[in-house]
């Protein structure tokens, strides 16, 4: 209210300024007929009720017909007027200040609720896009308030969901808002508004249907865009339960297909071994007597056997961990040549006499990472290479800088992979459909890979073509502060 009587009054005073410098002017300097002057009255009227409003134009119209009557009708420097023309003029003079005031200020009034109109849309599309940005239901509902704050420049807000019995503020005051009052708006399903303290308490609609309330003080906001919040409010939270549920949704479905793919690996891939094993005490237990030599085969046979089945348990074992997040990394500078030599001297026994050919480039930086994960990562693309290829074409590692990368790369000769299988062969169990049943193995190797890969915050991927063998690649960071 301050603020607001200082500004008419300094709006009064700048008019009495102006209609006097107007006087002063056509009176002293300039010498101009009774027409000029009043044209002129009428346009600073006319500017300074755009400004100023009707009330401070009105009082500069009569002061200026004061000052017009006084100064320029004669007989001058009374406010007699001996001619009854003069009325006519000075009457109309009057009437067209007032009309002119009046809709100069209606068009200022128009122009200021088009502003507001817009700053609101400006705040309700800000807010919308806030709201869109948000999967999470629990999140959502904690946001809402603040949101609602700084969207709309409001002194605090409070989101009140009767499903839960469970009241979500903003971080600025919300507590001073009446908590019985936001259920009334629910329970009564109607919109309460206390101008006084700039207070609105406002019932969250789905359609028909109230399915929560909000309280919000300290800003100024019209009822339809009460109404607009309310309904982004209600659209928001039944989208993010949806997007939740669709999550849920396709978390069972993946679930479901993660279970067929490893009933599929277990049945194919434990049969085997567990096959050659009772084979193998079937003709020891059956046979009276066995020949040391032909004990010697059986037994090793199951020994082989039994470390194979180890080894798939222990895949599937580090896949569940590295999922979870229980295997920590230690990080630390490490060459390239160091996790090649390694991988290697991992892979000895199960590539045998197969060639190997390594190409790194000289000079290479040190990259950051686990040494022993490293390394596991490539024997785990080496094997890849080594089951998948044929025994008499040679395996070739070559590794190079790429930016802030050193990219290693596995390449084979073997049949290659399809654009379409490209896109699911680092997939837990998935194996090429061409190659599951003639190539021993779980599918577990490369999704291990990728996953170790992420977790050094690298990249993995594969290039390859039908009949000309593949390429894979992972890149690992260059290690930071290295002397």
């Amino acid at each position: 209210m301050q603020r607001f009587l200082a500004g008419r009054t300094f709006g009064i005073v700048v008019s009495l300024a102006i209609v006097a410098g107007i006087a002063f002017l056509y009176r002293q300097v300039l010498l101009v007929n009774q027409t000029t002057v009043a044209l002129t009255l009428l346009l600073a009227i006319l500017a300074v009720s755009a400004v100023w409003g009707m009330a401070v134009s009105v009082f500069m119209s009569v002061v200026a017909m004061l000052v017009f009557n006084y100064e320029f009708l004669p007989p001058v420097r009374t406010f007699t007027i001996a001619d009854p023309q003069n009325w006519v003029a000075l009457g109309a003079f009057l009437v067209t200040a007032i009309i002119g005031s009046q809709l100069s200020a209606r068009i200022r009034r128009q122009a200021d609720e088009a502003h507001s109109r817009r700053r609101e849309i400006e705040r309700l599309y800000k807010f919308s896009q806030k709201l869109l940005g948000e999967g999470n239901v629990i999140q959502l509902m904690n946001a809402i308030p603040n949101y609602i704050v700084e969207s709309f420049e409001a002194g605090a807000a409070e989101l009140f969901l009767p499903q839960k019995e469970k009241f979500y503020r903003s971080g600025y005051g919300a507590s001073h808002l009446d908590e019985e009052k936001m259920k009334t708006a629910f329970l009564r399903d109607e919109l309460t508004i206390e101008p006084q303290q700039s207070v609105y308490f406002v019932p969250v609609r789905l359609g028909v249907r109230a399915i929560g309330s909000l309280g919000i003080s300290g800003a100024t906001l019209s009822r339809q865009t009460l109404d607009a919040v309310s309904g982004l409010v209600a659209i928001a939270i039944e989208r993010a339960r949806a997007v939740e549920q669709l999550s849920q949704t396709e978390a069972e479905r993946q679930g479901e297909r993660l279970k067929s793919a490893l009933l599929d690996s277990v049945t194919h891939d434990f049969r085997t071994p567990l096959t050659s094993m009772k084979a193998a005490v079937t003709s020891l237990l059956g046979s009276g007597e066995v020949a040391a030599q032909q004990a010697h085969e059986l037994l090793s046979i199951i020994n082989e056997e039994c470390d194979r089945l180890n080894h798939l348990v222990e895949e599937a074992a580090e896949m569940a961990r590295l999922e979870a997040g229980e295997i920590e990394l230690t990080y630390a500078p490490t060459s390239i040549e160091e996790i090649v030599q390694g991988a290697l001297a991992l892979s000895k026994s199960s590539l045998g006499g197969r060639g190997i050919q390594v190409k790194v480039a000289k000079d290479l930086p040190l990259v950051e990472a686990d040494l022993g994960r490293a390394q596991d990562i490539l024997v785990k693309l080496v094997d890849n290479a080594n089951l998948y290829s044929p025994k008499e074409e040679p395996i070739t590692i070559t590794a190079e800088l790429n930016g802030d990368y050193v990219t290693t790369s596995v390449a084979d000769r073997g049949p290659g992979i399809d654009d379409l299988e490209q896109g699911m062969i680092f997939d837990k169990f998935y194996r090429g459909k061409d190659q599951r049943y003639l190539v021993r193995g779980t599918g577990m190797g490369l999704p291990i890979a990728k996953a170790l890969v992420t977790a050094h915050k690298g990249t993995i991927g594969v290039t390859s073509q039908l009949g000309h063998g593949s390429v894979f690649s992972f890149s690992l960071p260059l290690a930071r502060n290295v002397e």
